[in-house]
């Protein structure tokens, strides 16, 4: 299996405006406040990452800590967009205490280049020992979306997070399986633009900056005519093959719609080489760049965790199908019959689970049910 090597971005490629992320915003929803705890990976090049932390109202949470996680090119926010409840909001007025990682994928830190191996070995292990150490809990649960799933779910099943005893994860976890446009336009992208561009950013579709930038832009501009807003057209050009591709346009509201303008950025051409190679599999393949750590083969044993899983996708799911995470399901349902559940939101596809107008009447409380189940 080829591996592909990471490369150091040099902002001398591209001109420097490329590099911009769209800058610090406070969370969506006026009511929430979170305070953020730093930490460091434990590497050779050590890792400034962090949590959010939402701070508890007035009374203290008793289910224990929750650790929610997104996919790349987002950041903690994610989870927080400006509609009449968030995930993080409904998960606290049930006692639970959240805790949402921006792990190196995150638009809040510089650019860099890196694989799922490396969140799974470094960044998800650092992020559960500092919400243990600060919380004084023994375990936590977690709710994983898109990459910060896959790279969670990597590190989990390789035994590195004992820790973890319940575990939603969302639209992709061991199987990604992509539709045909996007099978095929995947190696694409990465044999053409990825060889002229270190990364892809759908902040391109407000400020496209040098020649590659602009004809990316085109390509999104020739293509996407399902709405007016650039960084959704990009965000639809660059995950997936649907009009648009993580949402649907009916499940956000006008102000969601305009929130995602700040809220998608920079992602490496690295991590889509990877993709590339985990969809020709058929199911995760680790870069091979920590033998000692992970499995060259994560199939070749069990699980190595005893956490229960609930998978859930929307079955309008454009980014990633949902039949790849029921082949997640079945792999451990042969395991451990009964012990764990997979269930299709009607109506919803990749991202409206969390972002949508009526998500958290239509999706929340399932989420919530399958924590105290664990």
């Amino acid at each position: 299996m080829r591996r592909s090597q990471r490369r150091r971005l040099d902002p001398a490629r591209l001109d420097g405006a490329a590099f911009a992320s769209p800058g610090p915003r406070p969370s969506g929803s006026p009511h929430a406040r979170f305070e953020t705890v730093p930490f460091r990976t434990a590497e050779e090049e050590p890792r400034e990452l962090n949590l959010k932390h939402l701070l508890p109202g007035s009374s203290a949470p008793g289910e224990g800590p929750v650790l929610l996680i997104g996919g790349t090119s987002v950041r903690a926010d994610i989870f927080s967009p400006p509609t009449e409840d968030t995930l993080p909001e409904f998960l606290a007025r049930a006692g639970y205490d959240v805790w949402i990682l921006n792990w190196r994928a995150s638009i809040d830190f510089a650019p860099s280049e890196y694989h799922l191996d490396d969140a799974a070995v470094h960044d998800h292990p650092a992020a559960v020992r500092t919400v243990l150490e600060q919380t004084g809990a023994q375990t936590l649960k977690a709710v994983v979306h898109c990459q910060g799933s896959t790279s969670f779910m990597m590190s989990i099943v390789s035994g590195l997070l004992p820790e973890v005893t319940t575990v939603v994860s969302n639209s992709v976890a061991l199987h990604p399986q992509l539709t045909s446009l996007s099978f095929l336009k995947l190696p694409l992208a990465v044999a053409t633009f990825g060889k002229v561009m270190p990364y892809f950013n759908p902040q391109w579709g407000l400020h496209a900056p040098g020649f590659w930038p602009k004809v990316f832009d085109w390509a999104v501009r020739a293509t996407h005519h399902e709405c007016n807003n650039a960084v959704c057209k990009h965000s639809s050009f660059t995950y997936g093959s649907g009009f648009p591709t993580l949402w649907s346009h009916e499940n956000l509201d006008e102000a969601t719609h305009e929130w995602i303008k700040g809220e998608f950025g920079f992602v490496p051409v690295t991590f889509f080489e990877q993709m590339a190679e985990c969809a020709a599999a058929g199911r995760l393949v680790t870069m091979g760049n920590y033998p000692d750590v992970l499995p060259s083969d994560l199939f070749a044993q069990g699980p190595q965790t005893d956490a229960r899983f609930a998978f859930m996708t929307g079955d309008q799911n454009n980014t990633f199908l949902p039949s790849g995470m029921a082949k997640t399901f079945d792999y451990f349902e042969r395991i451990a019959p009964g012990r764990h559940v997979f269930q299709q939101m009607h109506g919803y596809g990749h991202l409206d689970v969390f972002l949508g107008k009526h998500a958290a009447r239509d999706v929340f409380p399932f989420i919530l049910d399958e924590l105290n189940r664990g």
